[in-house]
């Protein structure tokens, strides 16, 4: 699956990254890198969504990373 938005860091719990899609959706992100992880910033990102998995952030479905590019 591909997905592209903005990265965003939210300051729930201990923190949480998520991508804003441009879907319209928010995804908590899992896996990637340090490099991912930067506030604002547009990616394109392929990976799975996990629909059976739940998170204390409750921000909306969690998107598993397998590899990313800048946009």
């Amino acid at each position: 699956m591909k997905l592209t938005g903005r990265v965003v860091f939210l300051d729930i719990e201990t923190g949480v990254w998520v991508l804003e899609g441009d879907d319209g959706r928010t995804y908590q992100l899992a896996g990637g890198d340090r490099k991912l992880k930067k506030d604002g910033q547009r990616v394109e990102v392929h990976g799975d969504v996990a629909r059976d998995m739940l998170t204390a952030a409750m921000v909306g479905p969690v998107f598993t990373v397998a590899s990313y590019t800048f946009l």
